[in-house]
Formats: C-alpha cells, structure tokens, sequence
C-alpha cells in the first residue's frame, strides 16, 4: 500500500485557497499542474505573492526555485497586485533593438514607475515580457491584452495618458 503524502494546511482560513487546492486535487497533486495551479492562485488572489508560491511548491512537492522560476518565466503571472491597467513592453531582441529601452525610460520618466512595479495610484502596472511573438511590430506592447506596435515613447505615452 502507498504511503500518502501529507498535504501541508491551506494559508488561511480564506475560501479562496480551497478553490486553489480544487485544482491542485483534481490534477492530483501532480508537478504537471504546476502552471494551472498558479493560474488558479491567480485568479483567485490577483497575483502570486510568496506565501502562495510556498504552498504550491510543497503541495505539489516541487522545489520553491523551480516553482519561482515558472511565476517569473511567464509574464502572465503578477508577483504583486496589479494596478487597474496594465502594460507590458517586449524586451526581445527585435524590440529591444528598435527601442523597447526608450519605452521603459519613457514611461520610467513620466510615471516614476519601473518595470515589475505599480504606480502608487494602482492605475498602472509595467511589465515587461522576453518576447511577445510581434517582432514585425517591434517595438511592440500589450496594453490591456491588446497588441499595440511600433511604439515611440510618446505614442505610448499618450496611448497610456487616454487611459481612465
């Protein structure tokens, strides 16, 4: 007879975690589950912070390097809570070349906000993402899940100052 691995407690008494171990039960606890499970945290949460990349690693018994790396491989998944909009510059060869660098400056400059963080009024999150599959746009942004390319500094700018 097997012995069965003991799950570690949910988090917290939130009733949002039982919905996260839902996913985790139904893929049987396996590492293969990995990335539904952290879309299922996020989903629930609005983002991966550390204590739920903890749970996940030890319910699913992975190591907390291999379940971090995969949070931050994706550009998908939020290591703090988002803000209203969200902005996500490619970094890729193609669009760094073609000037991915001067959006980042540029948005850095007019909103004192680097990538990976929030403004302070939650109404933007920049991101950045190693590629976003438009080098022929490059350089190319997703801005609230839409594909917007060959962006200057100040197209984006304004595309960004339009927003609510």
């Amino acid at each position: 007879m097997p012995l069965q691995q003991s799950r570690p407690p949910l988090p917290s008494a939130d009733k949002r975690w039982k919905l996260v171990n839902a996913t985790m039960r139904r893929n049987g606890y396996a590492g293969h589950a990995l990335i539904e499970t952290l879309h299922s945290v996020q989903d629930a949460f609005g983002f991966l912070d550390e204590t739920s990349l903890r749970f996940v690693a030890a319910s699913l018994d992975l190591p907390l390097s291999k379940v971090f790396g995969v949070a931050t491989f994706y550009h998908i998944f939020m290591l703090k809570p988002k803000g209203r909009h969200a902005c996500v510059v490619c970094t890729g060869t193609a669009c760094y070349i073609k000037g991915a660098g001067a959006l980042l400056e540029g948005i850095q400059e007019r909103y004192g906000v680097d990538p990976g963080d929030t403004t302070e009024d939650d109404r933007l999150s920049v991101l950045t993402a190693r590629c976003v599959g438009a080098c022929g746009l490059a350089p190319a942004v997703v801005l609230d899940g839409s594909m917007i390319g060959k962006q200057t500094s100040d197209t984006l700018i304004a595309q960004l100052e339009e927003l609510d």
